[in-house]
């Protein structure tokens, strides 16, 4: 074959493009990292896990790691693995829901919880606004275990309504299930339409999340990673799946627990987040309303989302930035966010299978977050 004068140009802009677009995207090796998660495995930190790394907008890392349990003819984990969320459900669907509520003005977050529920007025929670419940400085009490009094959803929002502030608001930062319970309640009220339905209909569907849901069908049962039984289910209805029992008492939806999903679904849901909002040309919630949520202020968390602890004690690791944003669940799952280095970090496991008391998770999730990032700097040059 001939080549022209005319095609040779075009040849050499063709080889320096392929050599540039060679250069942007390297070999990474992520051995060490791999070696991190099956010896976590090995030392029982979880049964099983999937794990997720987006760097610069792109998947780099997907693989899981490990069984569903302990037994050596369980299933294996995979990235199509069933986990639950926990509270991650607070970030992903309550505070996503409120992004899009607020910027379309049906919900105010400035404004005093008491305007949507006007039952939290008492007990001097009067000024108490929806922005103070989604930053955890309400001054509500951490945690209910509400089997004990309540037996029905409304028991449950009437208690909360009533009780009495445990500190001053706004005087410090206690991490509150309670806020994130009467957040989903207000959701509820202002769209008249379920939790589940709201992110099915706003989130889930058009982005494709196919295996993301509340109360997850018995047919799924073999893909999901089992948790904690519950030998105190208090009620004579059958038990939710969701590990916490309020949600399950809740009918296995709230606002602060009880999604099921998985490292691929919510790689997209994060892929949105960190786009400004929008995802393969649709917008879901504004740039601005985005910025917003997720500033670093002089509160330890942004709204609905958790910011790094300074000092290195984070959970994060010690090599996030300072502008980075995240959440933790409390079966063992999480999110990290590096919105400087572009870079993404989703955890899901089981670790409270069989029991709770297994904590070595919070050892290992510094490790883990450090190792991706060495990880990516080593191949990126930095």
């Amino acid at each position: 074959m001939r080549i022209t004068a005319k095609i040779i140009p075009a040849l050499l802009v063709a080889a320096v493009l392929a050599v540039a677009t060679a250069a942007q995207l390297p070999a990474r090796d992520f051995s060490r990292l791999e070696s991190v998660m099956n010896q976590a495995v090995t030392e029982g930190v979880f049964p099983g896990a999937s794990l997720a790394v987006l760097y610069k907008g792109k998947v780099v890392f997907h693989r899981a790691f490990g069984r569903l349990t302990y037994d050596p003819k369980s299933a294996p984990a995979d990235t199509t693995t069933i986990y639950d969320a926990a509270s991650l459900t607070k970030a992903i669907v309550t505070t996503s829901i409120v992004m899009q509520l607020s910027e379309r003005d049906s919900l105010d977050i400035h404004a005093p919880v008491a305007r949507y529920r006007p039952g939290f007025a008492a007990a001097g929670k009067d000024r108490v606004t929806v922005e103070q419940l989604m930053r955890h400085d309400s001054g509500l009490r951490a945690h209910t275990f509400f089997s004990a009094t309540c037996r029905t959803p409304e028991e449950i929002f009437r208690t909360i309504e009533k009780d009495s502030l445990s500190y001053p608001t706004g005087t410090k930062t206690l991490y509150s299930d309670l806020g994130f319970i009467m957040l989903g309640r207000i959701v509820e009220t202002l769209t008249g339409n379920t939790l589940p339905a709201n992110f099915h209909n706003r989130f889930s569907a058009p982005l494709a999340m196919r295996s993301t849901m509340f109360n997850p069908p018995a047919e799924l049962l073999g893909r999901i990673a089992p948790t904690e039984p519950d030998a105190k289910w208090p009620l004579v209805t059958p038990r939710p799946l969701v590990n916490d029992q309020n949600a399950a008492i809740l009918g296995g939806a709230a606002g602060h627990a009880g999604l099921f999903t998985t490292t691929g679904d919510l790689a997209t849901m994060v892929k949105m987040l960190i786009s400004g909002g929008s995802y393969e040309g649709r917008s879901y919630i504004r740039p601005a309303t985005v910025r917003m949520f997720l500033k670093k202020t002089a509160s330890s968390r942004a709204i609905g989302w958790d910011m790094v602890t300074p000092g290195g004690s984070s959970s994060a690791g010690t090599r996030f930035s300072g502008s980075s944003w995240g959440h933790l669940g409390y079966t063992g799952t999480s999110i990290w966010v590096d919105p400087e280095k572009e870079l993404a970090v989703i955890l899901l496991s089981n670790r409270v299978w069989p029991s709770s008391e297994n904590i070595r998770i919070r050892k290992f999730r510094p490790l883990l977050h450090d190792t991706v990032v060495e990880c990516i700097e080593t191949d990126t040059g930095h």
